[in-house]
């Protein structure tokens, strides 16, 4: 199976022609917010290269990045804090990203086409789409929008919270950052949820 338009138009019902794909990065990193994104693309936009952001070199992510950006009709990002995914669980801070990003659109969509098997709390018609990523392409610009806009994020964070190694790894479980953890302990930007296994209860 490839990225193609085919799922857009099967999912539409009752003359829906806004179509908004919906992706989210960040929910196995141990550190910093999960983002979504949410696309809105022109009918038929056939974007050369598109495809799911983790099969994607960060070089050509970026370079998608400007072509989503410059060829969709509406996009947005929005995220949820490491409070928020501590209050809430991952998956339901997931699900509040992707609602404020769709949320933040100008043009409002009639069917979201959300990557997954969960949606919750849209305020239009949502539809998840397991490994959507692969198979949409509004869901797959959206997964290169959340990915670049989360990575540059924790790039700008490392500045904050040096010796880490954010602005490497992302925030994900690396050999060199749980041994970080182990030499600086958490920072406010860790998912102190996530890290029982490596520095235990309540440190």
């Amino acid at each position: 199976m490839s990225i193609d338009w085919q799922y857009e138009i099967s999912f539409r019902v009752n003359g829906e022609t806004v179509v908004c794909g919906c992706d989210e990065a960040g929910r196995g990193p141990l550190a910093g917010p999960v983002v979504a994104a949410a696309v809105i693309l022109p009918d038929g936009l056939v974007i050369e290269g598109l495809d799911d952001s983790k099969k994607l070199s960060e070089k050509k992510r970026e370079l998608l990045y400007d072509k989503i950006r410059e060829s969709c009709i509406d996009c947005a990002v929005a995220h949820a804090s490491v409070y928020e995914i501590e209050k809430y669980n991952i998956l339901n801070a997931s699900m509040l990203a992707m609602n404020r990003a769709v949320n933040k659109l100008h043009v409002r969509p009639e069917l979201v086409l959300a990557d997954g098997n969960v949606v919750r709390g849209f305020n239009v018609r949502a539809v998840p789409v397991i490994k959507g990523d692969a198979l949409c392409n509004s869901i797959a610009a959206a997964s290169v929008l959340a990915k670049v806009a989360r990575d540059r994020h924790m790039d700008k964070l490392e500045e904050l919270y040096s010796g880490y190694g954010l602005g490497k790894h992302k925030g994900y479980g690396t050999k060199a950052h749980r041994q970080a953890l182990l030499e600086l302990g958490a920072s406010p930007l860790h998912r102190m949820s996530f890290l029982t296994k490596i520095l235990g209860d309540g440190k």
